[in-house]
C-alpha cells in the first residue's frame, strides 16, 4: 500500500462507476459479515486468549507489511500528541475485537450484527456529542427511530442490548479517533499493534507458562489456526484501504451494510439464534432507521463531491 497521507476520491465530477473499487470494497464487507464462521473456530481458546492472538499476530503481520512498503518513518515521525491518540484508538478497537470474538464464539451473532447495524447512526450520534456537528431534520428522525428501537429491544426482550451497544459505542469511538490520526491505515493498524501487542504477547506467555493456553496443547491445526487471525484481521482492512482511493464515500458507505446482513443471516439460519417477535421488531425499527440515514446521505452527496479521505 501507498505511503501517501491523503488521497483524494472524487465524486460528483464524474458519473462512472469504478466497478474494480466497488468489488474491492464489496470484498473487505463480505469477509468482515463472514468473521462469525472463522472465530469458533479458534475454540477451545478462550475469548480473551483468542483476542490476545489476534493482537499479536497481527502486530507481526503488519510490521512486515509495513516494511515491505516501507511505510516505518511515518510511524517514526509520529508526534507525541499523535501517539496518545493512537493508544486510545488501540483500546478501543481491542475492546471491540474483544467483545466481537466473545459473542460470536458464544452464541450472540445475531446481536453483533444489531450492533453493526447500529454503529452508522452511533457515529452520527458521537459527531453531534464530541464534534459539534449538526444533524440535518431525517437524520434526527433515523435516531429517533434506533432509539425506539433499543427501547423495543429493551422493553420487551427483557434487557438492554448491550454487547450490541458496547460493539456500536466502541467502534464508532475508533472511527472518530482514527480520523485525527495522521498515518494511512497500515502505519495506523501497526502503530496501535505496537501499543496493545506487547501486552498481549506477554499475556500469551505467562498463559503458555501457567498450562492455561491452548497454542502448544491442541495440535498444529489449532496452533495454525490462531495465527491466521492475522490475515484474517488484515486482509480486509487492506482491501478497504485500497477501495476507499477508488470509490466515493458514499458507495463505500453503503457498501457496509453488506456486513451486518451476512453476520444476521449467519446467525439466524447458520447458528439458529432464536428470533422472538421483539427481536423483529426491534431489528425493523433500526434497519428503517439506516434506509431513512443512507437515502438522506445519498441526496447529501448528489449534491457536492466527496471530501478528502485519509486511508
Amino acid at each position: 500500500m501507498a505511503t501517501t497521507d491523503r488521497v483524494m476520491v472524487s465524486a460528483g465530477t464524474d458519473d462512472r462507476v469504478d466497478g474494480g473499487g466497488v468489488a474491492l470494497g464489496a470484498a473487505a464487507y463480505v469477509l468482515w459479515g463472514l468473521f462469525p464462521a472463522f472465530w469458533p473456530l479458534l475454540k477451545p481458546g478462550g475469548a480473551v486468549e483468542i483476542l490476545a492472538h489476534r493482537i499479536a499476530w497481527t502486530m507481526l503481520l503488519m510490521a512486515a507489511v509495513l516494511a515491505v512498503t516501507k511505510g516505518w518513518s511515518l510511524v517514526g515521525r509520529l508526534s507525541r500528541r499523535g501517539w496518545v491518540i493512537v493508544a486510545a484508538s488501540a483500546v478501543a478497537i481491542t475492546v471491540n475485537w474483544g467483545l466481537f470474538i466473545y459473542g460470536a464464539t458464544n452464541g450472540h451473532v445475531v446481536e453483533i450484527a444489531l450492533g453493526y447495524f447500529m454503529s452508522p447512526l452511533v457515529s452520527v450520534v458521537l459527531g453531534v456529542l464530541v464534534l459539534k456537528e449538526r444533524l440535518r431534520a431525517w437524520q434526527w428522525v433515523a435516531v429517533g427511530l434506533a432509539v425506539a428501537g433499543v427501547v423495543v429491544l429493551t422493553v420487551l426482550g427483557g434487557s438492554p442490548p448491550w454487547l450490541a451497544l458496547s460493539l456500536a459505542v466502541s467502534f464508532g469511538i475508533y472511527g472518530l479517533l482514527k480520523k485525527q490520526v495522521p498515518l494511512p491505515a497500515t502505519a495506523s493498524l501497526t502503530a496501535e499493534g505496537l501499543v496493545v501487542g506487547p501486552i498481549a504477547v506477554a499475556y500469551l506467555i505467562w498463559l503458555e507458562a501457567t498450562g492455561h493456553g491452548t497454542f502448544a496443547s491442541h495440535g498444529v491445526w489449532h496452533s495454525v489456526l490462531l495465527m491466521l487471525g492475522a490475515p484474517v484481521t488484515a486482509i480486509p482492512l487492506l482491501l478497504f484501504g485500497a477501495a476507499a482511493r477508488r470509490i466515493p464515500l458514499a458507495t463505500l458507505g453503503t457498501l457496509m451494510y453488506l456486513t451486518p446482513t451476512l453476520q444476521f443471516l449467519w446467525g439466524i439460519l447458520v447458528a439458529h439464534e432464536p428470533m422472538p417477535g421483539a427481536r423483529w421488531i426491534g431489528f425493523a425499527l433500526v434497519w428503517a432507521a439506516l434506509l431513512l440515514f443512507t437515502l438522506d446521505l445519498w441526496r447529501t452527496n448528489r449534491r457536492a463531491p466527496d471530501p478528502a479521505i485519509q486511508v
